[in-house]
């Protein structure tokens, strides 16, 4: 079993503005993490929201970046370099366009895939060799800019009520099994199909 500290980042962007964008997927699912583990204060550190337990026979921390999405990167990289955080040992969870609404996909590397949370991120640490949890937030029709920043609607909000608890069991099984098996085991999970 793994001892090493484990680093948990949920990507959105801070404020009541953004607080149930689509955007802000990431931190929901950080925050779902937040309630499993009964951790109710965070503490401002590194240009972020922080939480740190003992969970699963390794230290994690937990954190949603104060930066705004684009600059993800900046706070990202502190965090890293403060608590001396190994590529393989961090997990990116954020929010992916190019899936349907509720699909989860882990990945232990690889590009940014037009995410800008991502691409910065990137940018700051030197490498794309870390893994990442992509939660679907729908294929997008004409602005994506519009798409991300605007809320999910009434059938969709159920999709992703189911995604968030499958989503915070990806990332267990990540800190406890590691990467591959959270890969194997939850890749290509979907919401079940609604009735017609």
């Amino acid at each position: 079993m793994s001892t090493s500290t484990k680093l948990i980042v949920g990507l959105g962007n801070p404020g009541s503005r953004y607080e149930n964008t689509k955007h802000n997927l990431g931190f929901w699912v950080v925050d779902e993490l937040l309630r499993r583990l009964q951790l109710n204060r965070l503490a401002a550190l590194c240009q972020s929201l922080v939480a740190r337990a003992e969970w699963r026979d390794s230290e994690v921390i937990l954190a949603k970046p104060m930066t705004y999405m684009n600059n993800s990167g900046q706070a990202v990289n502190m965090l890293v370099q403060k608590f001396d955080i190994f590529p393989q040992d961090l997990c990116v969870v954020y929010d992916d366009l190019n899936l349907d609404i509720g699909v989860l996909r882990m990945r232990k590397a690889g590009s940014d895939g037009g995410h800008n949370g991502m691409k910065s991120i990137i940018h700051r640490l030197g490498t794309q060799d870390f893994p990442r949890l992509r939660v679907g937030i729908g294929k997008v029709e004409g602005d994506w800019m519009d798409h991300v920043l605007n809320e999910f609607s009434a059938n969709e909000r159920e999709d992703i009520g189911w995604a968030i608890p499958c989503a915070a069991d990806a990332i267990e099984t990540f800190v406890k099994e590691g990467v591959q098996t959270a890969m194997n085991r939850f890749n290509g999970c979907a919401p079940p199909k609604h009735e017609p």
